[in-house]
């Protein structure tokens, strides 16, 4: 919930030689590894802002609870954080928000909205909004000098991602089909088990994400920017981590439900 816990698995997990990975499974899915790819490549020019929009309406339980981690920025902004993190290829140095969290009921404990702008190194901006009391959206888009790149469905793991690359009057598209996200990420972390390799996302890379959270809530309270803690970049996800596994049906839930409306 806080660097200091971050802070404490990283040194217990060295201190024992045990792998410890962040789950962030877009790290593994091909449309998002594409957009890096294509981003880098310097089709759209120098990327020069980001902007996303994750939400969906919530049942009240876990992620409505202060205790038990719930919040728009830790349960889904996270996403739009990792995102910019991973396209820009840099962390932030400041970052401001807005949250709010309105007259419905479900949401007295935690925010039920929040957006926020992040300010990265090259005098590069990224911003999103993420709530827990609108209509689905899962998407960003990233404006560069000559083009722009936008990934609808983005975080998605039930649905087929869409890309969309438009360069002066030329706009390409492409469907990514559905797909199995969460046996890549076990089959690769279990390969750096079996080969004692360090894991990407690590330990660290959660811990960089939690610190941004961290700052934005702390600019939502006091409605000023806040700067960041540097942390060095070790590694980006790239197209060599990238697994493909079939997607499967839906299972059957056994004494539980969606946390989704």
């Amino acid at each position: 919930m806080d660097e200091c816990e971050c802070r404490e698995m990283i040194r217990a997990c060295a201190a024992n030689d045990v792998k410890l990975m962040t789950a962030y499974r877009l790290h593994f899915e091909q449309a998002n590894l594409e957009a890096i790819k294509l981003v880098q490549s310097g089709k759209i020019g120098e990327p020069r802002y980001f902007n996303s929009t994750f939400s969906m309406q919530v049942k009240a339980g876990i992620r409505t609870s202060r205790e038990k981690g719930g919040g728009t920025l830790y349960d889904i902004g996270i996403y739009c954080i990792n995102a910019a993190r991973y396209l820009f290829q840099s962390n932030p140095q400041n970052v401001f928000a807005f949250s709010t969290m309105g007259k419905d009921k479900r949401f007295h404990e935690v925010d039920e909205m929040t957006a926020a702008t992040l300010r990265f190194p090259g005098k590069r901006l990224a911003s999103f909004t993420c709530s827990f009391g609108a209509a689905d959206t899962a998407a960003y888009e990233v404006i560069g000098t000559r083009g722009t790149l936008r990934v609808t469905q983005a975080y998605e793991f039930s649905e087929p991602m869409k890309m969309e690359v438009t360069v002066g009057d030329q706009t390409t598209r492409r469907t990514f089909a559905k797909r199995d996200q969460f046996s890549p990420e076990i089959i690769y972390f279990s390969d750096c088990i079996l080969k004692d390799r360090q894991p990407e996302p690590s330990g660290c890379e959660g811990l960089v994400d939690v610190h941004v959270i961290r700052s934005l809530y702390e600019s939502a309270r006091a409605g000023r920017a806040v700067c960041l803690e540097r942390f060095p970049r070790r590694s980006h996800p790239s197209l060599r981590l990238e697994i493909h596994r079939p997607a499967q049906k839906p299972l059957q839930m056994v004494h539980t439900e969606s946390p989704n409306e």
